[in-house]
């Protein structure tokens, strides 16, 4: 195993905007560990994906308690390749980590009572091999917790250091709403908003997007490809390895002939560009002065190396 010689100048690479009303400045693009970076991947691919990240000026690296499979996983895998390639700069990167979902079992593995948040973030910064993370997010509203127990579990941790920043996952608009006024009247204002954001789901620009805006929140979208159905991936029919056959987040069935028809516009839209239809999909969601910062996933070095030519240099 070679030992990681980073490349300079690295930052020229990459476009960076303010989060909301803070001092913190994201890349425009993020990586994501959700998908490719579980217990069955490949380490030194993880590796190289990680490091070409940070070599082209990536510095938020984002994932969550329950990313794998299996969950925990993908933390772990971080943890690692953090230690091989990263600990040396750990002040020029942004880590971001989520608890909420399923992690464990019995009745604090999931949702957010402060038991849940507390435990789980403790067990990522192991998995982690951090000290503190950059973000903390509640990963998804809780229906049974009253929001200001999660509110201050947030507040709290940021407050122990074991988060410099507090963020919010998912949330709709009238929960989040509370949540930025509960966090800012506690003087741990919310640092930002992670929602699902594409040319296909656009539900972010009927409310959240102008909302936190005005809160001075800014704005991380992941799923900025649905999946792979902003690519050219299913353009001529599905691949028998591809995500569609064996993914539960995407359905043959999702794949109509109307949507069909639109990809192939979009595709057509995005040659005359010069771009690929996954890149036009990434700068699509760039054009918003809102968004702070898009989340790609990478199963490869060159995977990622495409995504980052939808950067305007």
């Amino acid at each position: 195993m070679e030992n990681y010689c980073l490349s300079e100048p690295r930052y020229e690479a990459m476009n960076y905007r303010r989060c909301g009303r803070s001092g913190l400045l994201l890349s425009e693009i993020s990586l994501g560990f959700w998908h490719n970076f579980g217990e069955a991947a490949d380490p030194e691919r993880c590796r190289a994906i990680v490091e070409t990240a940070f070599d082209n000026g990536i510095t938020y690296f984002d994932l969550a308690n329950n990313y794998g499979p299996p969950a925990g996983s993908a933390e772990e895998m971080f943890g690692r390749i953090f230690d091989q390639s990263l600990r040396a700069h750990r002040d020029e990167i942004i880590v971001a980590t989520k608890a909420g979902h399923d992690m464990w079992p019995g009745p604090y593995g999931e949702w957010s009572s402060r038991k849940s948040l507390v435990a789980s973030l403790d067990q990522s910064l192991k998995r982690l091999r951090l000290d503190y993370v950059d973000i903390f997010y509640s990963h998804r509203p809780d229906p049974d917790t009253p929001l200001e127990e999660t509110m201050q579990t947030l507040v709290d941790i940021v407050r122990s250091g074991k988060a410099l920043y507090a963020g919010i996952s998912k949330y709709p608009p009238e929960m989040a709403s509370r949540a930025y006024a509960y966090l800012s009247d506690a003087h741990v204002p919310c640092l930002v908003y992670q929602g699902r954001y594409n040319m296909l789901d656009r539900e972010p620009e009927a409310e959240i997007l102008s909302q936190a805006a005005a809160k001075g929140v800014g704005f991380v979208a992941f799923s900025p490809l649905a999946q792979g159905l902003l690519t050219d991936r299913y353009l001529h029919g599905i691949p028998d390895d591809s995500r569609m056959r064996h993914s539960q987040f995407l359905r043959e069935s999702d794949l109509t002939p109307e949507l069909l028809a639109r990809l192939r516009a979009w595709d057509e839209e995005a040659r005359a560009e010069g771009l690929s239809l996954a890149q036009y999909a990434l700068r699509w969601i760039l054009r918003r002065p809102e968004v702070t910062s898009v989340i790609v996933g990478a199963s490869s070095v060159a995977q990622l190396q495409d995504s980052l030519k939808a950067l305007k240099r």
